[in-house]
């Protein structure tokens, strides 16, 4: 019941009602708050833009290969924290060019872009130490490592194990 109703919310819903849900889940989970109240940001964070990317039909993965739909999968395929980070940078630049760059997208796909609202992603990700000036470098492997946690229990949720 909770994996079709994630599903149905990530491919339709709008981001508040999938926070919703996932602030719900998490509630009756029964994590440490710590992770609890970890993951919420987080989800926000990704979903700031996979959201806009999914009302423009410009949804990818972090190989850059077109998706027709938000799915859990893909969902969670962002939340580690390095494609993140390139996500961000990715949509940086496009914002720059006026057009989709990075992807496996068709050329007459990647022109309809609009600029995506990085705020929301920017500040998380600084929150991190992840440097948004230079996308080469590296942030602290520790971060990396609570990022893996906090997927494990978004993976659970989205899969219906919580």
């Amino acid at each position: 019941m909770i994996l079709n109703s994630m599903e149905t919310l990530l491919r339709n819903g709008e981001r508040s009602e999938i926070l919703g849900a996932l602030s719900a889940a998490l509630n009756r989970s029964d994590e440490a708050p710590f992770w609890r109240q970890k993951s919420l940001p987080f989800c926000e964070a990704v979903l700031s833009v996979l959201i806009p990317l999914r009302e423009e039909h410009l949804l990818f993965d972090p190989e850059g290969n077109p998706h027709a739909e938000l799915t859990p999968a893909l969902f969670i395929r962002w939340c580690d924290l390095f494609s993140l980070k390139t996500l961000a940078f990715t949509l940086s630049s496009s914002n720059r060019e006026g057009k989709l760059i990075r992807t496996k997208l068709s050329a007459e796909f990647c022109n309809t872009y609009q600029p995506i609202d990085l705020e929301i992603l920017g500040k998380y990700l600084s929150g991190y130490s992840v440097n948004l000036e230079n996308e080469m470098v590296d942030f602290p492997i520790t971060n990396y490592n609570l990022h893996i946690g906090m997927t494990s229990l978004i993976t659970k949720i989205l899969e219906g194990k919580v």
